[in-house]
């Protein structure tokens, strides 16, 4: 089998991005963005999801954190698409349900071709870590889904501090993703859909 790499590029006026990454790794990672809180985000995501990533971005942080969440979400969302190829052999759905101390998050994914978020995480208003404004993970995620083209829903039924909840999100994140990424042994050379395409 063929190991799923991708090397994604994005430069626009806001923003300079680059992401490898590889889906069969071990969870390695070199992540540098000028958003330390997204950086241990994303650190997370591949520790718990064994893949490896190699990111950085500069962004006009003097603005907003907003530009550089978003088109980091974008990048890996295409990155992990294009890692895929034409998905045979995946198993295509994943699900990881994660505690982290108080709260509980649970990540359901459909690597479907329709990309749809759903986020059901009921954050203070308002609600910051450091200088990290905590709604822009739902922007992240919408570019994710959107651009690797899966089904996401996020839910975190409770939980009362801010950083666990998202970290507990993005480590089932990445579990969610290992598990549909991953290969099924009976059905290597077909697409898991009854359309023959996904």
């Amino acid at each position: 089998m063929r190991r799923r790499k991708s090397l994604i590029e994005r430069n626009t006026r806001e923003t300079q991005i680059t992401a490898g990454l590889d889906i069969d790794g071990k969870g390695s990672y070199q992540v540098k963005t000028p958003v330390a809180f997204l950086d241990h985000m994303l650190e997370l995501m591949c520790r718990h999801g064994l893949m490896d990533l190699k990111l950085k971005a500069k962004g006009d942080v003097e603005v907003d954190y907003h530009h550089t969440v978003e088109d980091a979400g974008i990048v890996l969302g295409k990155a992990l698409r294009e890692c895929l190829g034409d998905k045979k052999g995946i198993r295509r759905y994943g699900f990881a349900s994660v505690p982290m101390d108080e709260a509980l998050a649970q990540v359901s994914m459909d690597i479907s071709g329709r990309p749809f978020l759903v986020y059901n995480v009921a954050l203070p208003r308002k609600a910051k870590i450091k200088d990290f404004d905590a709604d822009l993970i739902e922007d992240f995620l919408q570019a994710f889904a959107g651009n690797a083209g899966i089904t996401l829903h996020v839910n975190v039924p409770y939980g009362r501090n801010v950083h666990h909840m998202i970290e507990a999100v993005f480590k089932a994140l990445g579990k969610a993703i290992m598990e549909a990424v991953s290969m099924e042994p009976r059905a290597k050379s077909e697409v898991p859909s009854t359309k023959g395409k996904i």
